[in-house]
């Protein structure tokens, strides 16, 4: 008998526990180690901070559907991992495992500049607390409008959130007849807008430009973030910006227990894998999700990080999820990796854009994707609350892909995971 332990039950931990449960005999394992008691759909934080939906409405209670699913969870935080004897530590408890899956998401580095985030001056969409703050701070805003301040510091990985705080407050503003006393400025460390940690993609530089200067934001394009006083932000091209109301994504990091463990991650806490998702010296860990390092396709004069979008991090887990079933002898196949297609609402109010990228990063040789491809339209915003609705409905049932779901991606030309070349296989080995 196995016994596998995912840390984390976000996007990443939760399906790959409900993959594993399903594709492995009874015999195995599987342990959820949360921080939190319920799984949040993340990408739809930026709605709770602007009100246009609640907390509760995109969240679902871990114990009762992993119980019925015969997985065991603990609530815990995760303080200390010892990979020689395979054991984890959380406050005064610890266990052991055969697999272990580190699928925790980022640590936010709020102390990578003073004044960052709720406890100093800013605001963050980046966690379910995050997101609450952030809208109670805006209802005072709006009582009292003032400059608005959105962007991201050097190091985030994601800045999709960003670019929807941006244009949502500029559709609530509008609804609510304050636009005009409030002036907006978007800062990136952006090469350029629309380059997303990736390079750029099909035309969305040229969407999310034309999406800018439609709704009169000013962009500061490749700026790092140096300074925060209680009304001030400081750039590190010496520009000043003022303001009543600011949302700044901060940098991404890997957790403590994971940076406290030599040669486990990169400087950073993110940590290295092998086209199985296995760690290349650790071969009982694997790693799902943000957490996971993916080198950025060029080096950019602020350091950026790469999105791992929902689609990726859901790749991640069934290709982890997977090759742990190939090890135990349940299934008969080579390995799989991670496709790394991935789809990404940005939704906008009454409007919004789809990107989507085949694979994510593009080809080292070549410079280019298979696929890329970048449209906007009202439908967006829709699209986007559909699949909201379907993902917490899979959370709720207790499934992770269901056949419909791969069918559907298959007739967009998409998959989730591939067979490893028989070179690659034996590299690894």
């Amino acid at each position: 008998m196995a016994h596998i332990v995912i840390v984390g039950a976000g996007l990443g931990g939760l399906p790959t526990a409900y993959e594993l449960r399903h594709i492995l005999p009874k015999q195995h394992q599987v342990t959820v180690i949360s921080e939190t008691p319920d799984f949040t759909f993340i990408p739809s934080l930026p709605w709770v901070a602007m009100g246009l939906t609640s907390l509760e409405s995109i969240q679902v209670s871990l114990q009762p559907r992993l119980k019925q699913k015969g997985i065991n969870w603990i609530l815990g935080r995760v303080d200390y991992l010892n990979p020689q004897d395979q054991k984890i530590s959380f406050g005064e408890q610890s266990i052991t495992y055969d697999y272990l899956i580190i699928a925790t998401g980022a640590e936010l580095a709020l102390d990578a500049v003073a004044g960052l985030g709720p406890d100093g001056y800013t605001q963050s969409v980046c966690n379910p607390h995050h997101a609450i703050k952030a809208f109670q701070a805006w209802q005072n805003f709006l009582l009292a409008p003032g400059p608005l301040v959105v962007g991201a510091l050097p190091k985030t990985s994601c800045l999709g959130p960003a670019y929807e705080f941006t244009l949502l407050a500029d559709y609530v503003l509008r609804k609510k007849g304050l636009r005009e006393q409030v002036s907006i400025t978007f800062v990136t460390p952006e090469p350029y807008a629309g380059h997303l940690g990736i390079g750029g993609m099909a035309n969305s530089a040229e969407l999310v430009t034309k999406f800018m200067a439609e709704r009169g934001v000013e962009v500061i394009e490749n700026a790092a973030v140096t300074a925060i006083e209680p009304n001030q932000i400081h750039l590190g091209n010496g520009r000043v910006l003022p303001f009543a109301y600011s949302m700044l994504l901060p940098p991404f990091r890997g957790p403590r227990f994971v940076r406290q463990v030599p040669g486990l991650s990169n400087q950073d806490g993110f940590i290295p894998v092998l086209p199985t998702y296995r760690h290349p010296e650790y071969a009982s860990i694997y790693a799902v999700g943000v957490v996971v390092e993916i080198k950025p396709p060029e080096v950019t004069h602020i350091p950026l990080g790469v999105p791992k979008t929902g689609q990726m991090t859901e790749a991640m887990g069934m290709a982890v999820a997977h090759n742990i079933a190939i090890e135990l002898g349940v299934f008969s196949a080579p390995p799989v990796t991670p496709t790394l297609d991935a789809i990404c609402f940005a939704d906008f109010g009454n409007s919004g854009i789809l990107f989507l990228a085949n694979p994510v990063l593009p080809d080292v040789a070549t410079g280019k994707r298979r696929r890329a491809v970048a449209l906007s339209g009202t439908w967006v915003t829709w699209a986007k609350a559909l699949f909201e609705r379907y993902f917490l409905a899979k959370m709720r049932f207790g499934t992770a892909v269901p056949w419909f779901e791969k069918l559907a991606l298959k007739l967009l030309g998409l998959s989730l995971v591939a067979p490893l070349a028989v070179k690659r296989i034996i590299k690894e080995e």
